[in-house]
Parts: C-alpha cells; sequence; structure tokens
C-alpha cells in the first residue's frame, strides 16, 4: 500500500484546544497512537492498560485513554495510544472506521466511505 501522512488535529478531552501534527496512516495498526507529552499536556488522562503485538513479534502494554481527533474535516472521539514521548503518531484503523474513511492505496490519501448496518 504505501506509507503516508496526513495533517491532524488532536485535541483536549473538552474539545476545547487541538494542536495540528502530522500523523502515519497505519491500516495495519489497530488503534491510533500519539506521543504520551503531547496527550498529556492537552489534559489526556489514561483509563486502561492493554497488550499490543508490534510487527516483530514483541508483546508491549501501552496505557490507552480517549480524546478528541479531527481528520480530513471529520471530529470524532476516539481513543488513543499514549505512544513513547517520542513516538511517531500513527493514525490507526479504529479511527478511520469511527470517521468513515478508507485508504486509497494509488492516490496516497484518505477518501470517505459508506457505513453499513446489516
Amino acid at each position: 500500500m504505501g506509507v503516508f501522512k496526513v495533517p491532524i488535529e488532536v485535541g483536549d478531552p473538552a474539545a476545547q484546544t487541538f494542536e495540528p501534527i502530522e500523523a502515519t496512516v497505519d491500516t495495519g495498526a489497530t488503534n491510533t497512537m500519539l506521543p504520551a507529552n503531547l496527550l498529556r499536556k492537552l489534559g489526556v488522562t489514561p483509563y486502561k492498560k492493554s497488550v499490543f503485538e508490534l510487527a516483530d513479534g514483541r508483546q508491549v502494554e501501552f496505557e490507552l485513554g480517549r480524546t478528541w481527533l479531527k481528520v480530513d474535516g471529520q471530529q470524532e472521539f476516539t481513543q488513543v495510544i499514549f505512544g513513547s514521548d517520542d513516538a511517531e503518531p500513527l493514525l490507526g484503523a479504529i479511527t478511520l472506521e469511527e470517521m468513515a474513511l478508507s485508504v486509497d492505496p494509488v492516490r496516497r490519501q484518505l477518501v470517505p466511505v459508506h457505513k453499513y448496518l446489516l
């Protein structure tokens, strides 16, 4: 598919303050991961820990929180991983699905998709 970045905005839990950043679109990542120092600066607090499997097979425990993200003109309250302070921001599959966004691998961009209820 190739890797590409998109501009996003990370908000505080009250959706009053947003910080613009670039995030790598990673449909192989379940959750969106952001630097912990950015999340804490915005007042996001972890509510639980969860274990994730990395690409190399290692399992690592991370804290999880919830906050607002803006992507491609949409805003959603989503679950986020507290990555290391220097972690590369990743936009994961759950956030993309919540926002009804998919990946156009040829144009390397996000595209809107329909939500279904069967």
